[in-house]
């Protein structure tokens, strides 16, 4: 065994040693090559892609769909922090069916369906009712569910329950609903939304009154009704409605704010708070208004015109007409006046012109509120959260600037007058430095790389070093057994030039002969060349 080793070994350091360096250079590119065409190869022709089968689901969900996938011997994953479960692509739709026709995932929530399953004659009233209950607050969840911008919904509802006895509708009890939204990161609602939110819910449960439904999102965030909240504050006193009112416009201006900040220094980079005096002194009145039509000229427009003339001329007749200043329509021009007796005339011209102006009546209702003062306090934080200086000045001039024109175009003008840049940038405060109190949030982790991919580059590195250590060893071995050899012939000359011989002047030239043909045999070659063509 160890000859044909040794043979093995020796064969190998032949060859190897009768190659040149360009040809070692190319056997190994060769090899490595070869070994990863292969690994390439097997990677691709083994790789499994996996798809997502289940999303957002709960660890009793997930743990119940992980037992049966073991049960039925498939290969999955579970990422995002084991909410979801991921299959082999090939399988994913044939495992979907097979799990939904076995109840999968039971979510343990009670619906609309556990009545036509669980149909008997054993269940109590109070049974029913609380099964009633529970099978509305899930259909209404996944209702909500069905939204945009809302990946889950927790509903909990009180409904009171019916009296044997007659009451009137002024003492009857009211249903009120709380309900937790899930909500994708960054969604903002629209009034609207909102709206139809409460309205969705209201018209769900019988007697649910609006005001008895309290929304809310994952980060504490309150949905309120702003219309209706509005609509309260036209009322006269409400304290109640007013501050609902005052909440709701700082918060619009908060989250107008932090989505430009956002949007310029980063997510999670900027922290902005809002405050506001509201005056809600509303006023009504009626304005009676006359204005010319012409305003240059101070003249209206003509509607009729009348002119009259009159005269008179004869003898024994008394002068006729009315006085100066005691007609209201004498245009005192041309009056004669004449004695009792005698001849006499007279002469009277009348113009009437009759003007229409602009006659305007105003019944105005000052808005429910307005925005008497405004104060915004920024906090931002630098790209280089130790060091302050970081932030560059033209960034927090451009932050200033913005935050000017928002509280400069919010202010109510009548109320607040004209104000100076002076007088408004004293209403904001704009500080740079670390935010500490961030909420950290776990980062997703990558795609990770298979063990057998691990186990393929060691066994490649493995390879690649035993081959090169092998290369290396029996370009050694060659040298040392070539010298060995060389050593051994020496030895050999040595011992047959051992010869009782003197040392004569032939004896002196064979030995340079052979030294020369030994250290420079072109130098003997010509040497030979040369007594050649002598002789």
């Amino acid at each position: 065994m160890n000859e044909r080793v040794n043979n093995i070994k020796t064969k190998f350091s032949g060859f190897w040693g009768s190659r040149s360096k360009k040809q070692k250079i190319a056997l190994i590119s060769s090899i490595v090559a070869i070994i990863a065409l292969a690994a390439i190869i097997t990677y691709f022709a083994t790789r499994v892609t996996y798809k997502p089968l289940y999303s957002n689901l709960t660890a009793s969900e997930v743990g119940q769909i992980k037992e049966q996938l073991d049960a039925e011997g498939v290969k999955y994953q579970i990422e995002e922090g084991g909410t979801t479960i991921l299959v082999p692509e090939n399988q994913a739709d044939d495992l979907l069916v097979s799990l939904a026709s076995q109840g999968y995932p039971q979510s343990g929530e009670i619906d609309y369906s556990f009545f036509s399953e669980n149909a008997g004659f054993g269940m109590t009233d109070n049974e029913f009712n609380v099964l009633k209950v529970a099978s509305v607050q899930t259909e209404l969840a996944k209702l909500l569910k069905q939204m945009d911008g809302i990946k889950d919904a927790k509903v909990m509802l009180s409904i009171p329950e019916k009296s044997t006895f007659v009451t009137s509708s002024e003492n009857a009890e009211e249903s009120s609903a709380s309900i937790v939204l899930d909500t994708q990161a960054g969604q903002q609602f629209s009034d609207e939304q909102i709206k139809t939110l409460y309205n969705l819910v209201a018209k769900s449960v019988p007697n649910l009154n609006t005001d008895n439904i309290v929304i809310t999102n994952q980060y504490n965030e309150y949905f309120d009704l702003t219309s209706d909240s509005i609509a309260g504050a036209n009322g006269a006193g409400n304290a109640a409605s007013q501050l609902a009112v005052k909440k709701q416009i700082e918060r619009d201006l908060q989250r107008q704010v932090q989505s430009l900040l956002s949007n310029i220094m980063g997510a999670g980079k900027a922290v902005v708070t809002v405050t506001s005096d509201i005056d809600f002194t509303q006023e009504q009145r009626t304005e009676k208004l006359v204005e010319p039509v012409d305003k240059e000229n101070m003249a209206g427009i003509t509607i009729s015109a009348q002119k009259i003339s009159e005269t008179y001329s004869g003898t024994g007749a008394a002068a006729a007409g009315t006085s100066e200043a005691d007609g209201a329509t004498d245009n005192f021009t041309d009056y004669q006046a004449a004695g009792d007796t005698g001849s006499g005339d007279y002469e009277r011209t009348e113009d009437t012109v009759n003007n229409e102006v602009n006659r305007i009546k105003r019944q105005i209702t000052e808005s429910p509120y307005r925005v008497r003062d405004l104060g915004i306090q920024v906090v931002l934080e630098p790209p280089t959260s130790d060091d302050p200086t970081s932030l560059p000045a033209d960034t927090e001039t451009a932050v200033q600037d913005m935050l000017t024109s928002i509280v400069r175009t919010s202010i109510d003008k009548n109320s607040a007058g004209n104000l100076s840049n002076a007088d408004v940038s004293q209403k904001i405060n704009v500080s740079v430095q670390k935010l500490n109190g961030k909420a950290t949030t776990a980062t997703a982790t990558g795609t990770t790389i298979p063990w057998w991919i691990w186990v393929i580059g060691g066994v490649l590195v493995v390879a690649i070093g035993l081959l090169t250590f092998f290369i290396i060893r029996s370009r050694r071995q060659n040298e040392e057994d070539y010298y060995d050899e060389e050593d051994y012939y020496d030895e050999e000359m040595e011992i047959e030039d051992i010869a009782d011989e003197k040392d004569s002047e032939s004896t002196v030239r064979r030995k340079q002969l052979e030294k020369m043909a030994k250290d420079k045999p072109e130098d003997f070659a010509k040497l030979l060349r040369t007594w050649i063509s002598e002789d």
